[in-house]
Parts: structure tokens; sequence; C-alpha cells
């Protein structure tokens, strides 16, 4: 169903608006930090909840999608680790191909055991090619997914990737270093890969302050994810967040 998250991707990206979507792991972020965190995101203009992770032990996926929409107005986006991670309480779905990697689960097989389900979910689905790049460690998506990542100086193979994507009709791309990164993937890349792809470009992994988020908007990055940042400080919403507008602006008026 198409409830105009992608045309909204789209509409801001010609726009030349720069978004910040918060991605919250249901396993990571408890109940109470659902309460605090959603006044704070609403207050600072965060575009979007990615919501999802690279595993789930606890059963508290769909609850906390289901809080998320009860109590606030930012549109929740489902990022998930597995294709147990569905809730049709949300409001779109990236179906996510793992294109830097060789893993077949994760290029199709994952999608075609679920694809039946997210038929009957009513969610918007966007197909998006995901691009693990290396952050400096082993993460957790590393360690689950079974690749390997694209070595950060190797931007030639990045933009091939994304290009392949983008040819195979993948709506989005992003560009991940992984929750809990060691580095954000460099603005050079970012760059080489928006110069050469028209898809709307999601980065994140390793964004732990306003300036990373500024870089990786200026370079190229049209939505902008923070994780683990905003789980050790709730307040560096507001400072990220106002950095990623105002880069925004700053491109518009180039």
């Amino acid at each position: 169903m198409d409830k105009g998250i992608y045309k909204n991707f789209l509409l801001k990206q010609v726009r030349k608006e720069k978004s910040l979507a918060v991605l919250i792991d249901p396993d990571k972020f408890g109940r109470a930090n659902w309460k605090h965190i959603i006044p704070l995101a609403e207050k600072a203009g965060v575009n979007y909840f990615f919501a999802g992770g690279s595993m789930l032990v606890n059963d508290a996926f769909d609850s906390c999608i289901t809080f998320l929409k009860m109590n606030s107005k930012i549109p929740v986006v489902l990022f998930p680790g597995s294709r147990f991670q569905i809730s049709k309480n949300a409001d779109a779905l990236l179906l996510l191909s793992l294109i830097s990697g060789r893993n077949p689960e994760l290029l199709i097989g994952q999608h075609v055991l679920a694809a039946p389900e997210l038929k009957r979910s009513g969610l918007e689905i966007i197909p998006t090619g995901y691009m693990l790049i290396d952050g400096g460690n082993l993460t957790s998506v590393n360690y689950v997914s079974q690749t390997l990542p694209i070595p950060a100086d190797k931007t030639d193979i990045a933009v091939s990737t994304a290009m392949a994507g983008e040819m195979l009709g993948m709506k989005l791309i992003y560009l991940e270093a992984g929750s809990g990164a060691g580095k954000p993937v460099s603005a050079s890349m970012i760059s080489a890969v928006r110069e050469k792809i028209q898809a709307p470009l999601i980065v994140g992994g390793g964004i732990r302050d306003a300036e990373r988020a500024s870089q990786s908007c200026k370079a190229g990055a049209d939505v902008v994810v923070v994780g683990n940042g905003f789980e050790e400080d709730a307040s560096l919403i507001f400072e990220i967040a106002s950095a990623v507008h105002e880069a925004g602006k700053k491109v518009y008026s180039v």
C-alpha cells in the first residue's frame, strides 16, 4: 500500500532537503527510552523513525512499533534484520537486499519467504539496495549477515555496486558502516556514489555528532541515520537534527 513515504523521500530530494532518521532497536531501547525519545524527536524535527536490528532476542518488536505509532506523528519505517521483523502497524518497510555481499539468503532468500506476509500487511514496500561499508571494526550486521563489507578505501567498488543496485530497480541506496562502527562512511565515498546514482541516498553507522552528520549531508546523503549516539545521549538529537536540516539549506542556496 502506498502511504507516501517513498514519495516523501523523492520530494525532499528534489527540494534538496536533508532528513534525519532515528534508528530504534527494540532490543536495546526499552519502553522507558521510547517514552523519552518521542517528545525529543518531535521537538527536534526528526523526519523518520527507523525500527529494527540485526537480531531480536526479546519479544518487543511489534509492541515497540505500536507504541511509536500511538504516541507520535513521525512516520515509522521498518528496517528489518530478518523476515521476522514485520509489523503491519508501521508505515513502510525498507525491503533490504544486501547487494554488497554474496549471501543469497540476504539477496533474495529471506525476501521470498517474507513475500506472502508482506503482501498481506498493507505496508508500503520500498526496495532498497543495502551496502555494508567497512567501519573499522566487526559489527553485528557483518557477523549476522556472514558477508564482508566493502573496504572503506574501495570507492570504485561502492560506486559500481550502487549503480548496479539502481539498475536492478532498487528505489533507495543505503550505505551502512554498521551499528557501533568505529568510523562512518567517508564523505568522499558518499560524494562519489551520489554523483553516479539518482535514487535517494541513505547513510548510517558511526555518526555520533553534529559535525559527522553535516559532512555526510553535504557530501550527498539525503537521509542520515543515527542510533547508538542517541541511545548513549538523547540530548544529541537537537544538535544533530539542527546540523542535518541546516546542511540542506546550505546545499539549496549554492
